[in-house]
């Protein structure tokens, strides 16, 4: 178990700004192809279901603009996610033993998938229901339904962006016990809590419905109840580890 010589000042200094400089141009780069990536994602964003009834007028003149820099920055937002993620590990790994450093770099593949995932599920599931219910609603009221494409992707980035960061929950927790910070008891007890909480902030992200508020509230307390688990699993190997260091040292 080895680890790195300790940095002075400014080598720290030299290295964030290393990894800034390529975090930075990685963004950049990313949104010149996001910015080309931007109509053709728009174009099949367009043909998918829960947009088939929406007809993506625009209400000013810079509206499509608009558009068109969001899905841009979002596209370069999930381009260069994983690789500064990349960067933040490489410049905390001389702080790191050798077996902890090996540990944490699956956080940045983990960690990225569960944010897809988060994505994906509120996309291609809770989105179109929570369209499907305010249509209901305004079908019921007698509204003439007459939408932009300003209102149709705002509704849609206030929801997958909290449902993919929520999905982060178990690699949340697995770092926060390798830090000493939780330990599964402590998640044990606040079992009931949590489940409150969840419930709550499922309720807020979804449309008052009972339907869509279970298709979220379940996903997020099996997170919970796998975020229970993995801290489990590392607070057991801590354990173990540290035993096995103290009967060396005897």
């Amino acid at each position: 178990m080895t680890q790195e010589p300790e940095l002075t000042l400014v080598e720290h200094l030299t290295e964030l700004r290393k990894r800034l400089i390529i975090i930075i141009a990685t963004f950049v780069l990313s949104l010149a192809l996001g910015f080309w990536m931007a109509p053709k994602t728009l174009h099949f964003l367009k043909q998918q279901p829960t947009a088939a009834h929406v007809e993506w007028n625009v209400f000013g003149y810079t509206d499509g603009l608009m558009i068109y820099i969001k899905c841009a920055l979002i596209l370069a937002i999930l381009i260069t996610l994983p690789i500064a993620m990349y960067q933040i590990w490489l410049f905390v790994k001389p702080g790191l033993l050798e077996k902890e450093s090996k540990g944490t770099i699956y956080f940045i593949p983990i960690s990225f998938f569960l944010f897809l995932a988060g994505i994906s599920f509120s996309y291609f599931i809770l989105f179109p229901l929570m369209l499907n219910f305010m249509k209901s609603i305004n079908d019921s009221i007698g509204a003439v339904e007459t939408y932009g494409m300003q209102q149709y992707f705002t509704f849609m980035f206030n929801l997958i962006t909290p449902v993919g960061i929520v999905f982060e929950l178990p690699v949340i927790v697995l770092f926060l016990t390798k830090l000493g910070i939780v330990t599964p008891d402590r998640l044990r007890k606040m079992r009931k809590i949590s489940y409150i909480v969840l419930a709550v902030v499922g309720a807020a992200i979804t449309p008052p419905d009972f339907l869509s508020e279970i298709i979220i509230i379940i996903p997020l307390l099996i997170l919970f109840e796998i975020s229970v688990f993995v801290s489990n699993w590392s607070y057991k190997k801590q354990q173990t580890k540290k035993i096995l260091i103290e009967d060396l040292e005897e």
